[in-house]
């Protein structure tokens, strides 16, 4: 692990000692991304071009995170994604790991404990960046509310979702931020370069209290065990990220964003499977409190309520 107080990068780096407390917070939340495999042979992360995610070697502040919680078997999604956004450790609440959306003990956890509702409650203002297509919008709101975690966490507290009319107009990032895969389905949205839907979520992430955001290519990648698949998200992905920090760091003057990157469980990281994996996932911080951050989070479940404590304390 880096020591959390020694490394910084992009957004507000001068105000990230112990002490410091951010206005806002980003969470870009990636799908399916471990720590690492301990097997380079069958970690793309450790060659794909880049350095932010070859985590024996980034700049960025981090640590590995407990995505197991003391629960057999692979971590998942809808138990993982459950756990992160609540701060509660819905792998032991249920008693199993589980896959793809909420089952409705979890939808429960996710209604009440969300950190869009906790946020809600305190007056703040938190959003879902991501942009959906028409046919979400279509859908009757019980039906929204079976879908993936992070849509269930936002509809409890009853925020709007954004559109590909948003996203047209620089309010939105889909989720395969360079709008390709909406294209090819015939969707007349622009063309983004990694670059630009960086600043998208960069300069959009500063108009609220709380902003997350989801990518999941990361997750796919690795279930295809397509090393240059994955080399080529990995590589869209740092350029995403990095033009993020870069458009905050220009524009938050006062250096008062907090930035984090975590992901649900363990899987491009490791090749060799098409399975996840119980390696730990990374949490890396920038910006005012991320030390202070790392150093409270040892576990998946223990983001939300270091969050939370910083922004709403």
């Amino acid at each position: 692990m880096h020591a959390a107080d020694d490394r910084h990068d992009g957004a507000g780096s001068a105000a990230s000692g112990p002490a410091a407390r951010p206005r806002r917070a980003l969470l870009i939340f990636v799908d399916g991304l471990g720590w690492e495999s301990g097997d380079p042979a069958h970690d793309p992360c450790r060659d794909y071009g880049g350095a932010l995610f070859d985590f024996a070697r980034t700049d960025a502040a981090c640590r590995p995170l407990d995505a197991c919680l003391g629960v057999e078997g692979l971590p998942q999604s809808a138990t993982g994604q459950t756990s992160l956004l609540c701060g509660v450790n819905a792998q032991a609440a249920v008693g199993r790991h589980v896959p793809g959306f909420p089952t409705a003990p979890l939808r429960a956890i996710l209604r009440e404990k969300s950190l869009f509702v906790q946020l809600r409650d305190a007056g703040c203002d938190g959003v879902f960046l991501n942009a959906f297509r028409p046919l979400f919008f279509r859908l009757p709101r019980a039906m929204q509310g079976r879908l993936s975690a992070t849509t269930v966490a936002h509809l409890a507290a009853d925020r709007p979702f954004f559109g590909l009319d948003d996203l047209a107009a620089g309010r939105a990032v889909y989720q395969e931020f360079t709008n390709r895969e909406l294209i090819a389905k015939g969707f007349e949205v622009p063309e983004f370069t990694p670059e630009h839907a960086g600043r998208v979520l960069g300069r959009e992430a500063l108009r609220r209290d709380f902003t997350l955001y989801e990518f999941f290519q990361t997750d796919r990648a690795g279930h295809a065990q397509d090393r240059p698949r994955a080399h080529a998200v990995l590589r869209d992905l740092e350029t995403f990220v990095r033009a993020a920090l870069a458009e905050i760091a220009v524009q938050d003057a006062a250096a008062d964003t907090l930035v984090l990157l975590t992901s649900d469980h363990g899987n491009l990281e490791d090749l060799s499977t098409r399975s996840h994996t119980r390696n730990p996932v990374p949490l890396l911080a920038w910006g005012p409190g991320s030390a202070t951050l790392l150093a409270r989070c040892t576990r998946l479940d223990e983001v939300t309520p270091a969050l939370l404590s910083l922004l709403l304390n």
